[in-house]
């Protein structure tokens, strides 16, 4: 099924003010966005419009009860310049995920993919040609009813902007582990949805870490403080005397794509890997046993950030150097060689850029 989105050309690019080599990460922003509106149970006027602010009404739902949610992806650009998205129906669909667990209404599949071709396509000169660099997209839900009340919206806006990326993490990071703070419950919470306000209740502690010297959070859970559930935003990887050691998916840990594209990968290679609860002391132990080789958080934004150091129960632990680590970076090398296609895709992840409607627009 294909959807008729109405297009509204920006009249002055800010594309020549873009400097390539020196792109601050969610700063800068591409000529045009996507938007849609919910009323009246159906989604509505489909459109794409020059990147701009909006108006919202003081009584707008989302400001007052949090329905928001959203999504991370990427668009790169092959070695001969094509336009290419990575696994966009495993967004589309946790998208909807997300939606279902807020009492937000689904939004079509279908639609969701055709505007982000279309809005790509549009913007494709946007994506950064620099390896490691990319065109970030972001797709978002919030409640926009104008009512006081704690019920579902009957309102919603959808919308998809883009901007260009440079690395995340430019170097590797250190963690520190939270005996007081979680990012969300383990069972029955919002743990494993992109929803705004677990991302609200991370601000908090992930000050605190870098008020003592630290990158990011290593969140344990909510019952006992001992098993790991992610970092910072990202899912994480232990390397433990040559067998990688990841949080199972419990209910309490994101779904990541990137997670899902390593596991993938390094089942592939025939690498030992195994999905299951780990704890603090699990890698405590590790670490003064000599077996901790590596550990590496993974997500949309960074793809791989490498850990350096981190502190567990006071115990300061030194990761070996980059240099000296095989899994993470190979891990990494792959994802970013599919996006640019310099290696031949196998599992269907990497998504030409097609051109709906542009040429009537």
């Amino acid at each position: 099924m294909s959807y008729h989105i109405d297009i509204t050309r920006t009249r002055q690019s800010g594309l020549s003010a873009v400097d390539f080599d020196n792109i601050p990460f969610g700063r800068v922003f591409s000529d045009h966005m996507f938007i849609a509106d919910y009323e009246d149970g159906q989604w509505i006027n489909p459109r794409i419009e020059p990147f701009a602010r909006f108006s919202m009404h003081p009584a707008a739902m989302v400001l007052h009860y949090g329905q928001a949610i959203f999504e991370g992806m990427k668009a790169s650009k092959s070695w001969d310049g094509k336009a290419l998205l990575f696994r966009p129906e495993d967004h589309a669909r946790r998208f909807n995920y997300s939606a279902y667990r807020t009492c937000m209404p689904a939004f079509p599949e279908e639609l969701f993919l055709e505007a982000l071709h279309t809005l790509v396509d549009l913007d494709k000169d946007w994506i950064p040609p620099q390896e490691g660099s990319a065109l970030y997209m972001r797709p978002y839900m919030f409640a926009n009813d104008e009512f006081i009340g704690v019920k579902p919206s009957m309102k919603y806006k959808c919308i998809i902007f883009t901007g260009p990326v440079g690395p995340y993490y430019p170097k590797p990071v250190s963690l520190i582990a939270d005996e007081h703070y979680v990012r969300a419950a383990v069972k029955g919470g919002t743990g494993d949805v992109k929803v705004a306000g677990n991302y609200a209740a991370s601000l908090l502690p992930a000050k605190l870490a870098n008020d003592m010297g630290y990158d990011q959070v290593m969140w344990l859970d909510s019952n006992e403080f001992r098993y790991i559930q992610e970092v910072g935003t990202m899912n994480i990887f232990f390397v433990i005397d040559g067998t990688v050691v990841t949080p199972d998916l419990n209910g309490g840990i994101l779904a990541g794509i990137t997670r899902d594209s390593i596991i993938a990968i390094l089942k592939d290679k025939g690498y030992a890997l195994e999905e299951r609860p780990i704890t603090i002391d699990e890698v405590l132990e590790a670490y003064q046993a000599g077996k901790l080789q590596e550990v590496f958080g993974s997500g949309t934004a960074a793809v791989v950030a490498h850990v350096a150091k981190m502190s567990v129960k006071g115990v300061e632990m030194t990761l070996p150097p980059v240099e000296d680590r095989k899994i993470g970076e190979m891990v990494k090398q792959e994802i970013n060689m599919l996006r640019a296609a310099k290696m031949e895709d196998t599992r269907g992840w990497i998504v030409p850029v097609k051109s709906y409607q542009l040429a009537d627009a």
